[in-house]
């Protein structure tokens, strides 16, 4: 009896400690849910000279599932910019060419650091330079956005229209 007791009582504690953890886990997930939303579609990339970053490239694809058969919307992306030894202001130049599924940009639009659009997506420091960048539609569910710079290299990064774990390891 004395063990059945304390076994009862040992289970309550548990669970009424665990109860308000879990409560306030949840609640502060609900108040960031966009923020974290973005985070699962955002990728980053760096190129190096000599093991030295000159370039950090992070880019947050903005897509929302519409289950239209005949989805023709653009892709669009938020797109941060760090240059370590220039300006940082980035120009699609022949210096570096941005390319999503080997399509060029359609349309480049400049952010504020202070632009709303900008309060959920990570990786914003006041360093670097962001920008919501439209490329033509892609009708692959897989994506492959490419920054490609003439003194640094290549850098990749791949995104998904479905979960990417739907994907097989072999299309990244």
């Amino acid at each position: 009896m004395l063990r059945s007791s304390i076994l009862f009582i040992g289970i309550v504690l548990l669970l009424g400690c665990t109860s308000k953890k879990e409560q306030e886990l949840m609640q502060a997930y609900h108040d960031k849910i966009n923020y974290h939303k973005l985070l699962q579609k955002t990728e980053k990339t760096q190129l190096y000279e000599n093991n030295v970053t000159k370039v950090m490239l992070t880019a947050t694809y903005l897509y929302t599932p519409n289950y239209e058969k005949n989805d023709t919307r653009d892709e669009v992306f938020i797109v941060g910019i760090h240059l370590e030894d220039e300006e940082s202001v980035y120009t699609d130049t022949q210096e570096y060419n941005l390319t999503l599924n080997n399509k060029s940009v359609k349309e480049i639009k400049s952010l504020a650091l202070d632009d709303v659009r900008l309060k959920d997506v990570s990786f914003v420091s006041e360093w670097g330079s962001y920008y919501l960048v439209t490329f033509p539609h892609v009708s692959s569910k897989k994506l492959t956005l490419v920054l490609d710079s003439e003194e640094y290299g290549k850098g990749i990064l791949h995104f998904a229209k479905v979960a990417k774990y739907v994907l097989s390891k072999e299309t990244f």
